[in-house]
């Protein structure tokens, strides 16, 4: 395992003894039931546009085999599914509840033949090496346990020239935009979350984990020393978020 980083530390629950893996797979099982439509809410659907000109990073891949790692309830990859037309997609998650409301959508989608989810650690993907054509993360990677273990792993999966996409929350280096931004994640959000009658330490912490998440060009030179190539961010609305990329050498 690598040494963990400042980010890794970041928990949800301070007073519990389970590791974060653990802590963070109990955290999505109980708000597993209203993430879709939390996350809706407080983006005011903002959301939906990220992860599709994320996707439209791997048009030119044209990936037949892609991995969906923290794929949650699988709106990254019916989006994949319907924008790459891949041949099929493994979706592989940690939290039971949030894969099992992922399945419904799929089924409701009548994806199920293209579309596979499976309860799956992404430090430790139960998939052969050099085996996707492409590996996506929407929001999941500031959940590892520890980054640059899960992004190894990532890396084996991969195919060699295979493409890495991870779309991640980031922090808006214009002031006056990061003043509102933390603002609205401070008092609005885990404000919105209790009337939605959620678990507001599950907002906090995600809060406190993107804010640690080191972005930018701190994350893509945990990328290069991964050992991907080709790495580059492009920042979305104002410095919110980023779409990162990244290439396994041939």
């Amino acid at each position: 395992m690598s040494n963990p980083l400042p980010h890794d530390h970041i928990i949800p629950f301070k007073d519990s003894e389970k590791s974060k893996k653990e802590q963070v797979a109990d955290m999505f099982d109980k708000i597993a039931w209203r993430y879709d439509k939390m996350n809706r809410f407080l983006s005011a659907r903002t959301d939906i546009g990220w992860r599709k000109k994320a996707i439209r990073q791997l048009i030119k891949d044209k990936p037949a085999l892609i991995l969906d790692v923290a794929t949650g309830t699988a709106d990254m990859a019916i989006m994949a599914c319907k924008m790459l037309k891949p041949e099929r997609i493994v979706g592989i998650d940690i939290s039971e509840a949030m894969l099992e409301i992922g399945r419904k959508k799929i089924e409701k989608e009548r994806l199920e033949q293209i579309i596979q989810l499976q309860k799956g650690d992404s430090e430790a993907i139960n998939q052969p090496s050099n085996s996707f054509d492409a590996v996506m993360v929407a929001f999941g990677v500031r959940n590892f346990e520890n980054l640059e273990t899960g992004l190894a792993e990532i890396f084996r999966v991969l195919k060699p020239g295979a493409k890495l996409l991870i779309l991640e929350f980031s922090k808006p280096r214009r002031i006056a935009v990061r003043n509102l931004h933390n603002l609205y994640m401070k008092i609005v959000a885990p404000q919105v979350a209790r009337w939605f009658k959620q678990n507001k330490e599950a907002y906090q912490y995600l809060t406190e984990s993107a804010n640690a998440f080191p972005d930018r060009h701190l994350f893509t030179d945990i990328l290069k020393k991964t050992g991907f190539i080709e790495t580059g961010f492009k920042p979305l609305s104002l410095g919110i978020c980023c779409i990162y990329t990244g290439r396994k050498p041939y």
